[in-house]
């Protein structure tokens, strides 16, 4: 299944959303490790422009690491002004970079969840359609989606939302929002909309990621 357009329409939302910050909102930090907000946005720019070969080229300047490589196309990206920032993310709103291996799942819950890292830490409203998590979710507990997006390897524990027919796994429970079970396993934090006889281990797992 592809998921196209949900990917455009979600880019373009959270162009909307950002279009009017403030120069202190464009540098408060996100809940993706050191970035700024201006960081994330310039993340969902390059990962779109960059060329195969230029992305080879900074993957080999650090030495291997595509981490870190995409980190440091992030920030370099994220000190453009405001306004090209915005434009860019408008301009890639149909591009359709995924990596190897993975289908269009992958840019799926790249833009899903970086919305979250910018939205939450500046309060500004979360309201996103709720079907696009259930593949988000199907994705994250694939060992391709425990490799490409999760800080480690879950904790034994049934995962169920309550604003979806979908669970995952066996032991004890841990249920809320999709969206919030997918904060959680992608190291943003423990939601407390989350609950359930599992939900202390998992309030740990999250602290420890």
């Amino acid at each position: 299944m592809e998921h196209w357009g949900t990917i455009a329409a979600e880019r373009l939302a959270l162009a909307d959303d950002v279009e009017g910050l403030t120069g202190e909102q464009w540098d408060t930090g996100s809940l993706c490790g050191d970035w700024r907000v201006r960081d994330v946005i310039g993340h969902l720019v390059t990962i779109q422009t960059t060329s195969w070969p230029a992305l080879l080229i900074e993957i080999a300047k650090a030495r291997g690491d595509f981490d870190k490589a995409n980190s440091r196309m992030a920030v370099r990206e994220g000190q453009r002004p405001p306004a090209d920032l915005v434009a860019g993310l408008r301009r890639v709103a149909d591009g359709r970079f995924k990596p190897p291996g993975y289908g269009s799942e992958a840019p799926l819950t790249d833009i899903l969840v970086h919305g979250y890292d910018v939205r939450l830490p500046l309060g500004l409203p979360t309201d996103r359609p709720t079907e696009p998590f259930r593949h988000v979710l199907d994705l994250l507990v694939t060992p391709k989606g425990k490799r490409g997006f999760l800080p480690k390897a879950l904790p034994p524990l049934r995962f169920v939302a309550t604003d979806l027919d979908w669970s995952h796994g066996e032991g004890d429970e841990v249920s809320g929002p999709a969206a919030d079970l997918t904060l959680g396993m992608t190291g943003r934090g423990f939601r407390d909309s989350l609950s359930g006889s599992g939900q202390a281990v998992f309030a740990e797992w999250c602290r420890a990621a």
